[in-house]
């Protein structure tokens, strides 16, 4: 499993409400290519959006749903197609009186079928380096104003 976490100087209410804009994801995540909402509406449990993203082997789209979902503080999701799906959440806690955040991401990754379970670990290593610098991206984003321009 991997766990990161980052302060960030903006308020919980807006650092979820960025992470909230999935279609947005592309922006901070180093290894999404475009990013795609697939259920209308606002965001909920069973929520589905696709990413594009650079994996071995050539880009591929990457579908996921919302598992749990409390704004401004929690939420979960599940890969639903490939081999190897990811299953997480991530977290918003205040600090300063809700003044600044800590954004934390929980990931894992979870083989289907042989394919998956061979490929599993070296899904699990490449995000452990991708995280860090996407939560880097993503503090950059939201303390430089960027994340409120569409």
């Amino acid at each position: 499993m991997i766990v990161e976490s980052i302060e960030i100087a903006r308020p919980p209410e807006e650092v979820f409400a960025y992470l909230d804009e999935l279609e947005r994801h592309h922006e901070w995540q180093g290894d999404a290519v475009s990013s795609r909402r697939e259920t209308p509406g606002p965001t909920g449990v069973g929520t589905r959006a696709t990413d594009t993203r650079k994996v071995p082997g050539g880009p591929r789209d990457i579908t996921y749903e919302v598992t749990e979902y409390d704004p401004p503080r929690r939420s979960a999701f599940r890969g639903v197609n490939g081999p190897v799906r990811v299953v997480g959440h991530v977290t918003v806690e205040p600090l300063d009186d809700g003044k600044r955040s800590r954004a934390t991401v929980n990931l894992d990754f979870v083989g289907h079928g042989l394919l998956g379970k061979l490929f599993a670990p070296l899904a699990r290593r490449r995000a452990a380096k991708q995280v860090p610098k996407d939560q880097q991206a993503l503090k950059q984003r939201l303390e430089s104003g960027a994340a409120t321009a569409p």
